[in-house]
């Protein structure tokens, strides 16, 4: 125990857990650390991002990547610590990317001393492998997709297809609105599995 003397008792007990989840492969200590944080770390990337439905999406995919590395997790500093961290570095590229995509290609941008960038864009932005590897993925993904069950499978065409927003899904499916979270979470988490077991990067 001298391993993690230094850590707080509710830090002790997500070590705990972590430990559960990781030698056992017990997801109820999953469920466990998504409940104990997933508010704080949706409040945390919410500011960040100023978007509700971004930081639903940022928040389960920080969980998602926490989870995946689980075994890199070191007593050293408690697991929420951690786990932040990565939410707060998740967020961080998704505004870098988003920020990059918002500038406009025509005018360009300027730097803090007034010097002018502009991006040099081709009249098609993918050549043809980069366009036909593109065009692979997009199948890839179809493809897991059309493995969920139909009501998962809806969900994820409606949000990642079709870019409906949380509460338009909630009206075109008739479902209160925590159900389609839920359930989208459920639906990704079900994806990643089966991407585990399909060849090829997504």
């Amino acid at each position: 125990m001298e391993l993690i003397d230094h850590l707080s008792d509710k830090a002790k007990k997500d070590y705990m857990l972590v430990q559960r989840a990781l030698n056992d492969k017990d997801q109820r200590a999953y469920t466990e650390l998504m409940g104990r944080y997933k508010d704080s770390v949706f409040y945390m990337l919410l500011k960040m991002v100023n978007n509700s439905d971004d930081a639903e999406d940022l928040t389960i995919e920080t969980f998602s990547k926490a989870f995946k590395r689980l075994d890199q997790y070191t007593p050293q500093f408690a697991f929420s610590t951690w786990l932040f961290k990565i939410a707060s570095n998740h967020s961080i590229d998704f505004i870098r990317k988003k920020r990059i995509r918002a500038i406009s290609i025509d005018q360009g941008y300027s730097n803090e001393d007034g010097e002018k960038y502009v991006i040099p864009v081709k009249e098609d932005s993918l050549d043809p492998e980069e366009s036909m590897q593109k065009d692979e993925r997009i199948q890839r993904m179809r493809d897991v997709v059309e493995k969920l069950k139909p009501r998962y499978k809806r969900l994820v065409e409606l949000r990642y297809f079709e870019e409906k927003s949380y509460e338009e899904i909630s009206e075109i499916l008739e479902l209160p609105l925590g159900t389609v979270k839920a359930q989208l979470f459920r639906a990704r988490d079900f994806m990643f599995e089966l991407m585990k077991t399909t060849k090829g990067n997504f």
